[in-house]
C-alpha cells in the first residue's frame, strides 16, 4: 500500500452525567474509513440513544490500519432527541496531548488539515514506495542552488526521480543530454511554469530563470529535490529512513528537515536538522588525511541568531565505515529520535550524536553572549529549552552536485583534483569543463547510470 490512508475517526460525546458506548460501526466512503460511536446519554432519569451531530474529527496519517486512536470530549448542548452524525470536510482539527514528549504531526490531504497527538510508538507516516506518490512528495523546481551556488537545477521528470521495485531513485543527469551542449552557453532556462504542477518553487538566486553565456553557463546538471512541506510535518518523533548513497565525484546527497514555519526568523535562526549528508567521491581526503568521501556520512544541526553566526560545529558528528566500505555499497538506516529534551542521531541503530542544550537552551549552549555580546536572542521568548527545535519540521530528500561550500578547496581528490575554486566566479563552467575527469566516476553507462542515484527504500515517522 503506497498511498497515504486517512483514517477518519468520528467520536461523539454528550454533555451528560453518564456516557457509555453501545454500538460501534465502520463506514466506508470514498476510501475513507469512518468510525461512528453510538452512545447512550443519561440526562436525569431519561435514557436516550443518540448519534450526536457535534463530533470530533481525528484524521490520523497512516499507511496501514492501526488499532489505536485518541480522542477528547467536546462541549455540546444536551440532546434528548435522536440525531444522525454526518461527515463534513473539516478544515483543521487538533487533539489533546497523549504522550509525555508531546509529539504532534500535521498532515494535509486536499483541503483537509489535521494535527494529532497519538500514543507513543504510533506510526505517523510511512512510505515504502510501492508507487511514486506525488500527492505526498512535492518536487522543488528551481535553479537557485540552495544558497551554495550548486551546479544542478531541480526539476520534476522521471529521468531524475522515479520508483522501481519499491525503491525511490533520485538521480542526477547532464543538462546537455536533454537540451544539448549549446544550451548551456546560449539558451534560456525558464522554470516559471504555466500550471500549478509546473510552478517554480524558489526564485532566490535567479532560481526561476537563467540565461547562459560563455563564462556563466546554465546549471549543467539536472536533479531532483522532494519535500513534504504541504503534506506532512511533525514536532518531536522518531524518523527512520533506509537509504543507499550515490557514488560519483562531486555528488552531494542529503536527507534533512526544515521548519514548516520560520517561527524565529530566517535561516539558521529557525533551525535545520540534517539526518544524513554525504560526498560521492571515492577518494576524497581532508587536510589531516581523513577520508571525507562516500565512506563517510555526517549528521548535523544548524542553529544561530543569523548567518553566518551558526553553531553547527557543536552539533555535528561523522562516521567513517571501516575496511574500505562505503555508504554507496548498500542500504543503511539513518535515524533521529527527537523529544522535548533533545535530539539523538543513529546510524543502523547505533547512537552517533546526542544533543541536549541544557536548561538555558541553545543560546547559552552556543555561548553567543560571550562571542557576540549585544546581539538579540531570537529564542528569548520561547518557554522551551529546545527552541528553535520546538516547531514542526518537514522532510526533504535531494541530490545536489558541487557548489561553493560543501566541497572545501582544502580537500584532496584522487586521481583528479577538484576542478573549481569556491571563490571562482566561473565555478560551474570550470566544473563542467572537466567533465572528462569526473563524469566517468558516475558510471553513466552501467545500470542505467544508477550508481550516481540516491536510493530510498522506506521512510517512517513514529511518535515518542
Amino acid at each position: 500500500m503506497n498511498r497515504l490512508i486517512l483514517l477518519t475517526i468520528l467520536v461523539s460525546y454528550a454533555c451528560a452525567y453518564e456516557v457509555a458506548p453501545t454500538e460501534v460501526s465502520l463506514l466506508s466512503d470514498g476510501g475513507v474509513i469512518k468510525l461512528l460511536i453510538q452512545i447512550n446519554v443519561t440526562c436525569g432519569d431519561k435514557l436516550t440513544t443518540i448519534c450526536l451531530d457535534n463530533v470530533l474529527y481525528l484524521i490520523l496519517l497512516l499507511r496501514r490500519a492501526r488499532d489505536y486512536f485518541s480522542c477528547v470530549p467536546l462541549q455540546c448542548e444536551q440532546v434528548t432527541t435522536p440525531a444522525t452524525t454526518t461527515a463534513q470536510s473539516p478544515t483543521t482539527t487538533t487533539a489533546s496531548p497523549s504522550t509525555s514528549h508531546g509529539t504532534t504531526a500535521t498532515t494535509t490531504q486536499g483541503s483537509t488539515t489535521s494535527t494529532v497527538q497519538p500514543v507513543a510508538g504510533t506510526l505517523l507516516f510511512e512510505d515504502t514506495f510501492d508507487t511514486f506518490d506525488l500527492d505526498v512528495w512535492e518536487h522543488e523546481i528551481t535553479a537557485g542552488g540552495g544558497g551554495n551556488w550548486e551546479f544542478q537545477y531541480y526539476t520534476n521528470n522521471r529521468s531524475n526521480s522515479y520508483v522501481r521495485d519499491n525503491i525511490l531513485y533520485i538521480k542526477p543527469t547532464l543538462t546537455a543530454d536533454k537540451e544539448g551542449e549549446g544550451f548551456l552557453t546560449s539558451g534560456t532556462l525558464n522554470l516559471w511554469g504555466a500550471s500549478p504542477a509546473d510552478l517554480c518553487t524558489g526564485n532566490n538566486w535567479y532560481g526561476c530563470q537563467r540565461s547562459g553565456s560563455y563564462n556563466n553557463i546554465i546549471n549543467p546538471i539536472q536533479s531532483a529535490r522532494l519535500r513534504t512541506v504541504n503534506t506532512f510535518a511533525f514536532k518531536y518523533g522518531k524518523i527512520e529512513i533506509e537509504a543507499q548513497m550515490p557514488k560519483g565525484d562531486w555528488i552531494w546527497p542529503a536527507i534533512w528537515l526544515l521548519p514548516k514555519r520560520n517561527a524565529y526568523g530566517q535561516w539558521p535562526a529557525s533551525g535545520e536538522i540534517d539526518l544524513v549528508e554525504c560526498r560521492g567521491n571515492l577518494n576524497l581526503a581532508a587536510e589531516d588525511g581523513t577520508q571525507v568521501g562516500v565512506n563517510q556520512m555526517g549528521s548535523t544541526m544548524h542553529w544561530g541568531p543569523y548567518w553566518p553566526l551558526n553553531g553547527w560545529h557543536q552539533t555535528h558528528a561523522s562516521v567513517n565505515l571501516p575496511d574500505g566500505k562505503t555508504f554507496a555499497d548498500g542500504f543503511h538506516k539513518y535515524g533521529l529520535e527527537w523529544t522535548s529534551e533533545g535530539l539523538k542521531f543513529y546510524l543502523d541503530d547505533t547512537l552517533i550524536l546526542d544533543v541536549d542544550p541544557g536548561t538555558n537552551g541553545f543560546w547559552d549552549y552556543g555561548a553567543f553572549d560571550n562571542t557576540h555580546p549585544g546581539i538579540d536572542n531570537p529564542w528569548a521568548n520561547s518557554p522551551n529549552k529546545l527552541a528553535p527545535f520546538d516547531q514542526e519540521f518537514y522532510i526533504i530528500m535531494n541530490v545536489a552536485v558541487g557548489g561553493t561550500g560543501y566541497f572545501s578547496d582544502s580537500f584532496t581528490n584522487t586521481p583528479k583534483a577538484k576542478p573549481w575554486l569556491n571563490t571562482s566566479p566561473t565555478a560551474a563552467k570550470d566544473f563542467y569543463d572537466a567533465k572528462a575527469d569526473w563524469y566517468p566516476t558516475w558510471n553513466p553507462d552501467t545500470n542505467n547510470g544508477e550508481d550516481a542515484a540516491m536510493k530510498i527504500k522506506s521512510v517512517r515517522v513514529y511518535t515518542v
